[in-house]
């Protein structure tokens, strides 16, 4: 089997890409305790099913995503503690932040992403969690995140057809073949009028249901009937990629409590013009760091925000470009 693949399936790896990351770090088989180990060199090399292996290094595994180990990083370097806190995760994605937010004690983490269906299922079928997709981080308000949280939590009511109480067909004593007597009552039978309108009734629900415009009701899931989506938030924090942070700060200053803090991911390429960003989006003259940070920090003072530290990312984008964190808290 290979390897990235037995990674995954044997528990080791959330993802293939995670898995591969683990390869890279160093991972090793052996059949027996006494047979010896069996480097893995690339993804593709072939790893007995029945194998047991050993990971040089399992930091990659210890989040859905190699996010999970960005911030861990920065809360650490920072010394500030989500435990039992509600929080709000923007650009959730696969889940790295959201993963490592619990994993530090955090009550309940909202997740936001303009994405479907990237979210880990793991984290998905988490009672903690609540997963909105679609959205743009740059447009939220505080009434449009509680509707979407409300709608995330819901499932759908279609209308049912109403099959007990159709018209009786008029005429319908002639189905006894037609013997009647003075003592039958017809005055239940239904009109043509009344058999007219229940097809044209359930020709349009036929209509609407192909259509996809049949009317629905939206009613909370039983297992989140209690869910809190109050929207308001001790931390927020985020990786957006394809956006300046300057365009998403003003939507989410008013999400965050009187004395929440606010942790973000810089990343410098969608920070600057693209005149300033190198081949394969690297952005390659160190001085452009000074620019960004400058940005930044002039946005969250026009929010009302406090910048409280600004720290490198403890690992580099995927892109191999480098990134920073900005800690900032409302001003009093």
């Amino acid at each position: 089997m290979r390897a990235d693949i037995f990674l995954v399936e044997a528990g080791h790896a959330s993802t293939r890409s995670q898995a591969q990351r683990l390869i890279a770090a160093g991972v090793e088989w052996r059949l027996s305790p006494l047979a010896p180990w069996q480097k893995v060199g690339k993804n593709g090399d072939d790893i007995p099913s029945i194998a047991e292996v050993h990971l040089l290094d399992d930091a990659e595994a210890k989040y859905i995503s190699r996010g999970g180990l960005k911030l861990e990083g920065a809360l650490l370097a920072l010394g500030l503690s989500v435990a039992g806190l509600r929080c709000l995760d923007v650009g959730q994605s696969t889940g790295g932040f959201t993963d490592c937010l619990l994993q530090h004690g955090a009550a309940q983490v909202i997740g936001v992403d303009v994405g479907h269906d990237q979210l880990h299922d793991q984290l998905r079928s988490d009672v903690r969690v609540v997963c909105v997709e679609g959205v743009n981080a740059r447009s939220l308000t505080p009434e449009a995140l509680e509707l979407a949280c409300d709608l995330a939590l819901s499932e759908v009511i279609e209308v049912e057809e109403d099959n007990d109480t159709q018209p009786e067909a008029p005429y319908s004593w002639m189905r006894n073949g037609g013997q009647v007597d003075e003592e039958y009552d017809d005055s239940d039978d239904a009109k043509d009028k009344d058999i007219e309108h229940f097809k044209s009734e359930r020709a349009a629900l036929a209509k609407a249901r192909a259509q996809g415009t049949l009317p629905v009701e939206r009613r909370r899931r039983a297992d989140r009937a209690e869910v809190n989506i109050t929207p308001e938030f001790g931390v927020v924090t985020g990786d957006l990629s394809f956006i300046s942070l300057t365009l998403v700060l003003p939507a989410l200053v008013p999400l965050l409590a009187a004395d929440g803090d606010l942790l973000m991911l810089v990343k410098p390429q969608f920070e600057l013009q693209p005149g300033q960003v190198g081949k394969g989006g690297i952005v390659r003259d160190e001085s452009l760091y000074t620019v960004v940070e400058k940005r930044i920090r002039d946005c969250c003072t026009e929010q009302g925000l406090v910048v409280k530290a600004w720290l490198d990312s403890p690992i580099h984008g995927g892109d191999g470009n480098r990134e920073f964190f900005v800690y900032a808290r409302r001003a009093t």
